[in-house]
């Protein structure tokens, strides 16, 4: 066996994915390449696993040579995906924190339709969490806090281009309401 397959990495999670009780796609990155270079194989992958999950109790399964942690909640599944020879632990903190992250954006209120409305900040609740592979972060708390501050209470040299463009989405609807 090669010696390198084994050596530490930071590159941890391969994938991370959101799909709804149908296996339909809400929201999918892929770190690594090599896995699934693309859409269409991620697409089908995708529904494989939706098919050997939806209905178990389980929590983990491993799946075209991925170690896949997963938890539904209503009408959407959440799975976090790591190499065969990844510590499920470590999925499962991630699978933890991007489900608290998810819930505490959308208020407890975790289901297709608020993941939809609210699937600007879910997706960089996807990018603090983890980037390129690397964990970033597995504290759901400093996650939203990052991901979901109040325009109002910031001043705007301190504001993300997301939080001047949503600002300024919320004032151009009010104006047009009026």
């Amino acid at each position: 066996m090669d010696g390198t397959l084994l050596e530490p990495t930071l590159l941890t999670v391969k994938a991370m994915c959101i799909l709804d009780n149908d296996g339909n796609r809400i929201l999918a990155k892929y770190y690594d390449k090599n896995v699934f270079p693309t859409v269409k194989e991620q697409k089908v992958f995708e529904k494989n696993l939706f098919n050997k999950t939806h209905r178990a109790n389980a929590e983990i399964i491993m799946l075209d040579g991925l170690t896949c942690v997963y938890k539904n909640n209503v009408d959407l599944f959440f799975y976090v995906m790591g190499s065969t020879h990844e510590n499920e632990m470590i999925l499962v903190s991630v699978l933890h924190c991007l489900y608290d992250s998810v819930s505490l954006i959308l208020k407890k209120n975790v289901e297709k339709r608020a993941v939809l409305d609210n699937l600007d900040i879910v997706m960089l609740a996807f990018d603090e969490i983890c980037d390129g592979g690397v964990i970033l972060d597995a504290d759901p708390l400093s996650v939203v806090k990052r991901v979901d501050l109040r325009n109002d209470d910031i001043p705007i040299g301190e504001q993300t281009v997301a939080q001047v463009l949503q600002s300024a989405r919320e004032q151009l609807k009010w104006s047009l309401l009026k």
